[in-house]
C-alpha cells in the first residue's frame, strides 16, 4: 500500500483511525524495537480493540535506540538514510530521528502549514535563529520554507541580527505577509536590540517555538506573548508545537490552543498509568501522539510533555513531566 499517498489524504477522524490500524500492524511486523517493547510490557494484542489501547513508545528510546522499521522492507534497500535529526536538548543524551525518506518531512512541512495559514508563497519568512545547526529538523523545516519562498526576500537573520539588512527586506516585502519565526529565547534577543518596532505598519505574523533552553531565565508563555505582543504591535502571537523524533506540527493561532493537521493527534494519558487514557477534556496528563508522517520510524509516541484536550480537534500544553530532561519545547515553563 501507499502509505505516503494515503496519509496524506487523510480528510476525517474516520479516515486517521481506519489508516491507524493498517500502520500499527506495519510496524507489529517491521519495527523490531516497538515489537520488542510491547512483548517486554507483557501487552496482548489481540486485546487491542481501539486507538486508546495502541502502545505508545515512551520518547526517551530515540536517545538510547536506532527507532525505525527494519531496512530490509525500505524501497531501494538504501545503506544510508537521507539525513538524521539531533534534539537540541540542553542536558544528557540527545534524541536522534533517523530519517528514511526527507521528501515525507517535506510534504508534512507544506502541506501542514498551508493547510492552518494558506499557500506559502503569499508569506515572507524571516527565521530569527542564533546560529545555523545542520542535523536541526527545525531549521530543516525554515530552510524549506525559506529556499521555497527566497523570491519573496525570505532569509535567516542570525544573531547579532544586522537591522539595516532587516529594514531592507521589510521595505521591499509589498503585498507579502511577513512571518516572523523564532525560538523564544531568540526572539526575546532579537527585540532587545532594537528600540522601536521595526515592523511597523506591515502585515505580520510573529510564531514562537521552542523555549529559553538555559539562555535566560525562565518566564511564562503568557508574560512570553505579552512581551512579543507589545513590541511587534499585534494582538495575537501564533505557536508551534513540534519536536525531533516526529516529523509533523501542530499549531496555535491563539490562547495556546493548538490543532493537528489531519494525519497526527494528541491523547491524554494518566501521568501515574502510561497505558491508561483520560478520555475526558479539560484534565491534565501525559501528551501521547499518533504522528502518521512517522510511518517509517515509529508513529505511536509518548511523550514527556504535560498537557489536555480542549476538545476533539485542540490541545494545550501545559509543561514538561517531573524528572523529564528539560527540551524546552513546553508552554507552562520558558
Amino acid at each position: 500500500m501507499n502509505l505516503k499517498k494515503k496519509i496524506f489524504s487523510i480528510q476525517s477522524n474516520k479516515d486517521f483511525e481506519k489508516i491507524v490500524f493498517k500502520i500499527f500492524n506495519f510496524h507489529m511486523k517491521n519495527n523490531d524495537i516497538y515489537n520488542y517493547y510491547i512483548k517486554l510490557m507483557k501487552i496482548n494484542i489481540e486485546k487491542i480493540e481501539n486507538i486508546y489501547d495502541i502502545p505508545f513508545l515512551p520518547i526517551s528510546l530515540f536517545k538510547t535506540h536506532l527507532i525505525t522499521i527494519n531496512k530490509s522492507i525500505i524501497k531501494k534497500c538504501k545503506s544510508q538514510y537521507d539525513t538524521i535529526f539531533i534534539s537540541s536538548g540542553t542536558t544528557g543524551k540527545k534524541s536522534k530521528h533517523y530519517i528514511n525518506d526527507i521528501n515525507i518531512y517535506t510534504n508534512s512541512i507544506k502541506n501542514g502549514f498551508e493547510l492552518f495559514y494558506g499557500p506559502i508563497n503569499n508569506f515572507l519568512f524571516l527565521g530569527i535563529f542564533p546560529n545555523y545547526k545542520k542535523n536541526s529538523s527545525l531549521i530543516y523545516m525554515m530552510n524549506f520554507f525559506i529556499n521555497k519562498t527566497s523570491k519573496n526576500g525570505s532569509k535567516f537573520i542570525f544573531y547579532p541580527y544586522d537591522q539595516l539588512d532587516i529594514e531592507s527586506i521589510i521595505e521591499n516585502s509589498y503585498n507579502k505577509t511577513i512571518l516572523v519565526f523564532g525560538l523564544s529565547y531568540s526572539l526575546l534577543d532579537f527585540i532587545k536590540k532594537f528600540k522601536y518596532n521595526i515592523f511597523s505598519k506591515k502585515n505580520i505574523i510573529v510564531m514562537e517555538t521552542g523555549g529559553m533552553k538555559g539562555k535566560r531565565e525562565e518566564i511564562t508563555r503568557d508574560e512570553l506573548h505579552f512581551i512579543l505582543k507589545n513590541f511587534f504591535s499585534v494582538n495575537h502571537i501564533h505557536s508551534e508545537y513540534g519536536m525531533t523524533e516526529m516529523l509533523s506540527q501542530a499549531y496555535s493561532k491563539n490562547m495556546g490552543d493548538f490543532k493537528c493537521p489531519p494525519w497526527m493527534n494528541v491523547y491524554i494519558r494518566e501521568t501515574e498509568d502510561p497505558f491508561y487514557h483520560i478520555k475526558n477534556n479539560n484534565v491534565i496528563g501525559g501528551i501521547n501522539i499518533i504522528d502518521l508522517s512517522n510511518y517509517l520510524s515509529c508513529p505511536f509516541i509518548s511523550t514527556d510533555d504535560l498537557g489536555l484536550k480542549v476538545d476533539i480537534n485542540k490541545f494545550k500544553v501545559l509543561g514538561r513531566i517531573d524528572f523529564s530532561d528539560l527540551r524546552g519545547c513546553n508552554s507552562m515553563v520558558f
